[in-house]
């Protein structure tokens, strides 16, 4: 049996331990919940954010009590979807902010599901809030 010439040229390189199989250990794919959700989360939030900003032309046509209700409503229905787009935003952070440890996997992927998941709720709560004609 021959020894492999390469093998016997390169120097020992130290042992390295795997990491230890506790909750604690750093978790190498913790990037991936967080990136996913931030790549579905911002262009829906955009989405949002432009049929929530083109929803007054709906009562163009509206006559002065019509125009006068709607208003009324999309000024609260307006405040709710960006306090709702804030809460994306503070979620998405904290997906990113959470150690990368095993133990944080489940927050992190909670966290990373709750973000779009806000998206819409807000924009169905703003929806529902509008008084259209």
């Amino acid at each position: 049996m021959t020894e492999n010439p390469l093998a016997a040229a390169a120097p020992d390189a130290p042992h390295v331990p795997d990491a230890p199989d506790t909750p604690d250990g750093h978790d190498r794919w913790a990037f991936v919940a967080p990136l996913l959700s931030t790549l579905l989360t911002l262009p829906m939030g955009l989405l949002a954010l432009f049929y929530a900003g083109l929803s007054p032309m709906g009562c163009d046509s509206c006559d002065t009590q019509q125009a006068d209700a709607f208003d009324a409503s999309f000024e609260v229905a307006w405040t709710l979807f960006l306090c709702g787009l804030a809460l994306v935003l503070v979620l998405l952070v904290a997906c990113w902010a959470l150690p990368w440890q095993r133990r944080n996997a489940a927050r992190r992927v909670l966290l990373a599901l709750a973000a779009p998941g806000t998206v819409v709720l807000s924009t169905l709560v703003f929806s529902a809030m509008l008084d259209l004609p």
